[in-house]
């Protein structure tokens, strides 16, 4: 009995300092990075690459997913979206948090370093320290365009994808990053839009608790907007052809019916299908460069 209770606390330890690293986060970040590497080359990735290079950029990006519940372990304890996370509950402690985000992080640097590529790592890196200490300590509680300045960190998964397999930076990559680059604003500003509450009540400056809802509405249209646009850029650019067109259309299309509604009839239900929606979309779009990428090789 007591051996059965001991492997069952062992494995509740873990699961805390697995949802340290914010899984279903990381686990978009990995996608996109995975499709950057397959989008690099007209073949197949071999499979050293894509299983270190996963790997590797899957750690850093839980360190750092670790370190943003380390710096606002006070804040989630507020909100009902993040009370629940190990560190406000007690779960795990500051000190144990901090070695297994530098443990995590510095594995990660070192799969990427020793199996991957310089260029990869120093990438991977800057990427940590602009979404863990730029965006989460210095932007998010000082200006309400944070997550737009901050979305640069975010964007960067299928550039270090591509880096990991060519060992440069080229011009498609960097179209993946702007795609991820303006879908990241209306994604996480219809969030806000239903959070906004909880934001003003711990004093970020988030957009909606900043400038009010109507200004915060007209910017997720304005950047839907901008982000069909972007959109269109794989195909205008012959990176893509016509099953991702017709694709990012289709996609397209229902976001900016969610950015319509919400700037003329919102409500929050309306802004919870949009976040989620955008989620699905962000994924679907990406799928539909992969298939498009293979079914012209």
């Amino acid at each position: 009995m007591s051996t059965s209770l001991t492997w069952h606390e062992a494995a509740s330890r873990i699961n805390q300092f697995y949802r340290l690293t914010k899984p279903r986060v990381v686990s978009l970040i990995v996608f996109t990075a995975v499709i950057g590497m397959f989008m690099a080359v007209p073949g197949v990735v071999p499979f050293d690459t894509l299983f270190f290079g996963t790997v590797g950029i899957a750690l850093v990006a839980g360190a750092a997913a670790a370190l943003n519940c380390l710096v606002e372990q006070k804040l989630d304890a507020v909100m009902a979206r993040t009370k629940g996370r190990p560190l406000p509950l007690g779960k795990v402690s500051v000190p144990e948090t901090l070695f297994f985000l530098l443990i995590v992080g510095g594995l990660g640097l070192f799969i990427l370093h020793y199996w991957i590529n310089e260029l990869t790592m120093w990438l991977t890196l800057g990427t940590f320290v602009g979404y863990a200490i730029i965006y989460t300590v210095i932007l998010k509680p000082l200006t309400p365009q944070n997550i737009v300045i901050g979305g640069a960190s975010g964007a960067m998964p299928p550039v270090l994808g591509w880096t990991a397999v060519t060992g440069e930076i080229a011009s498609d990559a960097l179209l993946l990053f702007l795609i991820i680059f303006a879908w990241t604003p209306p994604h996480f500003w219809a969030l806000a839009l239903y959070r906004k509450n909880e934001y003003a009540s711990i004093g970020m400056p988030m957009l909606p608790v900043t400038h009010g809802d109507q200004y915060t509405r007209l910017h997720v249209l304005l950047y839907t907007v901008i982000l069909c646009v972007v959109t269109t850029l794989p195909y205008i650019t012959q990176m893509s052809g016509l099953i991702y067109l017709a694709s990012s259309i289709i996609l397209n299309g229902i976001f900016m019916y969610y950015a319509i509604e919400i700037y003329r009839n919102y409500s929050d239900k309306l802004a919870k299908e949009a976040f989620r929606f955008s989620i699905l979309y962000l994924a679907l779009l990406f799928v539909a460069l992969l298939v498009d990428h293979y079914f012209f090789f």
